[in-house]
């Protein structure tokens, strides 16, 4: 009886161990939980600038609104053209770190009947702003941007409130990392008609290529040859 008991008291205290290393202690707190698994470094780091996480952890712990993080690894970020982050401004950074918030929870199954676009925290103001795309094949989640297109590739945190999932890049929203479009090119300018000369008139321009009026010449031709016949009868006469 008492080596049952022993071995009821072991079982207890290995479920107590693992439930402890697996859930946060105290109030949820999203960089606790990030830390915790590792390879988060720049993403946690941002959070804190950008104070997103502190709004994460206050509407957890105020309200009944889950909510959903996708989190890039520090890969992930190092993969990005060098000086990317360094290049946004304040609220760009902000605006990046929201655009990896969904305002409510979301599991795995759920991404499978998930109607897109997500909406994100980057457009919490405006509805459809920052949206995101799920798409799956089987067990997998891809998220697209229109930019760039990630993998969730890793589960790290869920209790039915929050949901953390590693994704394999970091995600580009449209708005701050699309390309500009290329500048439209000015319609070409019209020529304007030339203006006809009024009735009666013939144009005076020196460049003006449309033949003289020639009825005074063949006057002048006529009379010449009309005195010259003349002369000759009168020679003939005499």
């Amino acid at each position: 009886m008492k080596h049952q008991f022993f071995f009821i008291i072991i079982i207890l205290q290995f479920s107590i161990l693992t439930l402890s290393q697996t859930t946060p202690s105290g109030p949820t707190n999203i960089t606790q939980i990030l830390e915790k698994a590792g390879q988060f470094t720049t993403l946690i780091r941002l959070m804190k600038v950008s104070q997103v996480s502190d709004q994460i952890n206050t509407q957890l712990n105020n309200s009944n609104q889950g909510m959903t993080v996708f989190a890039p690894t520090d890969n992930a970020f190092s993969s990005l053209k060098s000086g990317t982050i360094n290049s946004l401004s304040a609220q760009q950074q902000v605006q990046l770190v929201q655009f990896h918030v969904l305002p409510n929870f979301i599991s795995m199954s759920q991404f499978q009947t998930i109607s897109n676009p997500l909406r994100t925290q980057a457009g919490d103001a405006t509805p459809g702003d920052f949206p995101l795309n799920v798409t799956t094949s089987g067990n997998q989640v891809n998220v697209s941007t229109g930019v760039d297109d990630a993998t969730v590739s890793n589960t790290i945190y869920t209790d039915g409130q929050l949901a953390v999932y590693q994704v394999d890049k970091v995600l580009q929203p449209m708005s701050i990392f699309a390309a500009p479009s290329p500048a439209v090119a000015p319609a070409p300018a019209t020529l304007k008609p030339k203006s006809k000369s009024p009735a009666g008139l013939s144009p005076t321009s020196g460049n003006d290529d449309s033949p003289a009026d020639s009825s005074g010449v063949e006057k002048i031709a006529m009379h010449g040859t009309a005195v010259l016949i003349f002369g000759i009868s009168l020679f003939v006469l005499l």
